[in-house]
């Protein structure tokens, strides 16, 4: 067994990470992909929690342009979080990682709802959890539903997984001189007003001394890395 530095791990992934070139919808071969780069994490003995967002499907400014409530909305994106979870499980079953979706809306029909202690045993008995429905509640971002659900399992990290190799000062897509941070605060993240994580996660990450590691999903070793507690990404902690 690989010695490892973090026993039970929360991944957070953005919707658009399931997405294809097109930037939409759900594709299968990026969910093929991400399901084995999680399967190379579980084959090191550690406990993998998950929670997607529904960018590729959904968002919710989209719906206020249309002048759609702000709460409904937010729903329609929960749902679409959902839709992203069972993709992910299929993926994940395909290649015989034993899987299991809650959901904090309840439709029991293609979901567990999300019950703490069942989270738990899940993990206990070597199945990876998909977190869908964010955290039940309008408001809420899918990043501070991962920091809520890392926070309740116990996990010793939240990993979130991005396109860039960590936390730049800018967007280094247009800016090379764009300084990248090896290490912040949780102070020094929200003085920033940086924009990879909203200020509730990161708050409630502070409070309960949770560290938040950003790295890139792409770098086929970046997640091994960060769980062997190697150098990469960015760490955000006290």
């Amino acid at each position: 067994m690989v010695e490892v530095k973090y026993k039970r791990v929360l991944l957070k992934l953005s919707g658009e990470s399931l997405a294809g070139p097109e930037g939409s919808r759900i594709n299968a071969q990026r969910s093929t992909e991400i399901a084995r780069l999680v399967s190379n994490v579980h084959k090191m003995g550690v406990d993998v929690a998950i929670v997607i967002g529904a960018g590729n499907l959904w968002r919710g400014r989209d719906g206020l342009e249309m002048g759609i409530d702000q709460a409904t909305a937010d729903y329609m994106g929960m749902l679409a979080t959902v839709m992203n979870a069972l993709a992910l499980m299929d993926s994940l079953e395909k290649i015989g990682v034993d899987t299991r979706v809650q959901s904090a809306i309840e439709m029991r029909a293609v979901a567990e709802p999300y019950i703490r202690r069942r989270a738990i045993r899940h993990l206990e008995k070597g199945r990876v959890v998909i977190f869908g429905g964010g955290t039940g509640n309008p408001f809420f971002s899918t990043d501070t539903a991962a920091a809520l659900r890392a926070t309740e399992i116990g996990a010793e990290v939240l990993i979130k997984a991005t396109k860039v190799d960590g936390i730049y000062d800018s967007d280094p897509n247009h800016n090379h001189k764009a300084k990248k941070f090896d290490k912040l605060t949780y102070i020094e993240f929200l003085n920033l007003q940086l924009e990879v994580m909203d200020s509730t996660a990161i708050s409630l990450c502070m409070e309960n001394k949770l560290p938040i590691l950003v790295l890139n999903l792409w770098d086929a070793e970046a997640l091994p890395k960060a769980i062997r507690g190697e150098t990469i990404g960015t760490l955000v902690a006290e």
